[in-house]
């Protein structure tokens, strides 16, 4: 058995030295604090949309594609794969909400993305994007949610944080995670209608799923979501930043009972403007409704624009 998983192991590493080379960066690799950062640009309008994933999502590119697709055909979209998700590096650093952002903020700087920024997090994201908006609040026009989880929620929902076991970050190097791939592929790609993502895509997200699936970053990532809620529980959205989230629609049992929607409610009070839409969907909402997704960004844009412009 030692042998065999050492002959395993063995060609886990060979594999994947093959393939990274087979399969380079879709965007730039930018050297932050000595490590590579994978920043995905595409289109053109008068908005910059920096799209970031949530916790565990592989690729962020691949993961985001139909929706970069359409948003792509009247905005300007950036896609910034943190470290240990996608082509970026792994890192020693810790995950903490300070030094995610600053690798973010960082990234775009070197890739010559120019803000100000329109942030588009999906889940674990809301919570950097919360912090980038109150750090930085001259370099974000917007905040557009997927989903997001906001600092506000544990204690909203009485929730405790969630977190991984150490032992999770051996099954990227260890190959676990190419030979689950084998056997289930289905469980790492998106639950989408047939033709949302091409053959091509779900052969890179399986591929990179093997390099990267639950690795250290990750897991350090998952564990360090209650500290990084400790530092930002007190943020608010500032009051003249422009909010939208797009939420799951969820089966309300009982209107007393708190829910998704209640709790953004609650968040979105500041002064300016801000808009909550629910759609029918996976916590993925963008892997069945970034057609609606796209449209309601853009109208929600435009309205931004206007009002800034009328200033």
């Amino acid at each position: 058995m030692v042998s065999i998983l050492f002959i395993w192991i063995v060609f886990h590493q060979v594999m994947s030295a093959y393939e990274q080379k087979k399969y380079p960066a879709l965007g730039q690799l930018v050297e932050v604090d000595g490590d590579n950062i994978h920043v995905y640009t595409t289109g053109d309008g008068p908005n910059t949309i920096v799209l970031l994933s949530g916790l565990g999502t592989t690729a962020p590119v691949l993961d985001f594609e139909p929706l970069i697709n359409e948003l792509a055909k009247s905005n300007k979209v950036v896609v910034v794969e943190p470290y240990g998700y996608g082509w970026s590096d792994l890192t020693s650093k810790e995950r903490t909400v300070e030094n995610l952002v600053v690798e973010i903020r960082t990234a775009l700087i070197k890739s010559n993305v120019e803000g100000p920024y329109i942030l588009m997090p999906h889940s674990i994201s809301g919570i950097y994007s919360m912090y980038y908006a109150n750090k930085y609040p001259d370099e974000i026009k917007a905040i557009i949610g997927i989903d997001p989880t906001l600092p506000g929620a544990l204690e909203y929902f009485d929730e405790s944080a969630p977190a991984m076991p150490k032992y999770m970050s051996l099954i990227a190097p260890t190959g676990i995670a190419r030979l689950v791939l084998y056997s289930n592929p289905e469980d790492f790609l998106p639950l989408a209608e047939e033709g949302t993502y091409s053959e091509s895509n779900f052969k890179l997200t399986k591929i990179l799923s093997a390099w990267k699936g639950y690795n250290k970053n990750v897991v350090e990532e998952a564990n360090e979501i209650k500290n990084n809620i400790d530092k930002t529980k007190e943020l608010s959205f500032p009051s003249d930043l422009p909010v939208l989230i797009i939420s799951k629609e969820e089966e309300k049992v009982d209107e007393e009972v708190k829910s998704n929607e209640t709790f953004y409610q609650s968040q979105l009070h500041n002064d300016t403007f801000h808009k909550l839409i629910i759609l029918e969907g996976h916590h993925y909402l963008h892997w069945t409704q970034y057609k609606e997704m796209s449209k309601q960004i853009n109208e929600f844009t435009k309205i931004v624009d206007r009002r800034l412009s009328n200033d």
